[in-house]
């Protein structure tokens, strides 16, 4: 084992806060206090447990786990070497945007009940496993970078507005396409969202969430927040995809009454 230690200049008001999900990590990027962009990095992690799954059933359907060729197969899949990737190109997203703006890392906490919650429901413990690993995973490589990482608690993050407070009652899913050029074809990348309406304006889950933890972090003694001049309805969430490039594709517009993408 190896330590090193690092001299990380930040400004406890800069903020980058960090929602990990099944299939994207969103970030709420504060300076100053002020909310001021929002990325959402699509990373797919719960597509690739769920095919690797599927291929895992198929390999092993009716032999015996300790049979020679069902271990050769298994052993030439490379899922974790793929996740890993992934969360690797990430953290490393995260690390630039900290250090571009000498922002603290402020990542959601799960404590050991609420995991056991999660693990309670079965229909849903492929999901909760998933988020699980992506957090913990994602936590370990960003300590081993020269930023300064902070964990606050995730509770009612997603389930209120965070500039008016009022109660979300439930989110619907919409699906949008977006065509992204790669450097020999165009790619049509499809993106999953839960929205809700409120107020006349449309909220994102997972962008409430991560502007939800970084307000739990700046806002801890439940004074009001400062929005800025821009206001909640222009701001724009920029698409990231992580194996493909490693600044923002696009951006799609969440706080409107309509969402827009472009």
């Amino acid at each position: 084992m190896f330590k090193r230690d690092f001299e990380v200049e930040y400004n406890p008001r800069n903020v980058v806060a960090v929602d990990v999900n099944e299939n994207n990590v969103t970030l709420a990027l504060f300076k100053d206090g002020v909310l001021r962009d929002v990325y959402r990095v699509e990373t797919g992690l719960g597509r690739i447990v769920i095919a690797y799954s599927e291929r895992r059933k198929g390999i092993m359907e009716g032999k015996p786990p300790w049979d020679k060729l069902v271990r050769r197969k298994l052993g030439k899949l490379r899922e974790k070497r793929r996740k890993l990737d992934i969360l690797g190109k990430t953290a490393w997203f995260i690390e630039r945007l900290a250090l571009e703006n000498k922002a603290v890392v402020v990542v959601g906490d799960i404590d050991a009940k609420a995991k056991e919650r999660m693990l309670q429901d079965k229909s849903d413990r492929l999901r909760h496993r998933i988020h699980q690993w992506s957090v913990s995973t994602l936590v370990g490589l960003l300590e081993c970078k020269p930023v300064h990482v902070v964990r606050v608690s995730e509770r009612g993050t997603s389930s209120r507005d965070p500039f008016t407070r009022e109660r979300i009652d439930g989110y619907s899913p919409l699906v949008i396409r977006i065509a992204v050029r790669g450097a020999r074809r165009v790619r049509v990348v499809k993106v999953t969202l839960r929205v809700a309406r409120v107020n006349g304006r449309v909220l994102e889950r997972d962008v409430v969430g991560s502007i939800g933890i970084g307000f739990n972090y700046l806002n801890s003694d439940g004074s009001p927040m400062a929005l800025g001049s821009t206001g909640a309805c222009e701001v724009w969430v920029k698409l990231v995809i992580p194996h493909q490039s490693p600044t923002p594709l696009t951006e799609i517009q969440v706080f409107t009454n309509t969402i827009k993408y472009r």
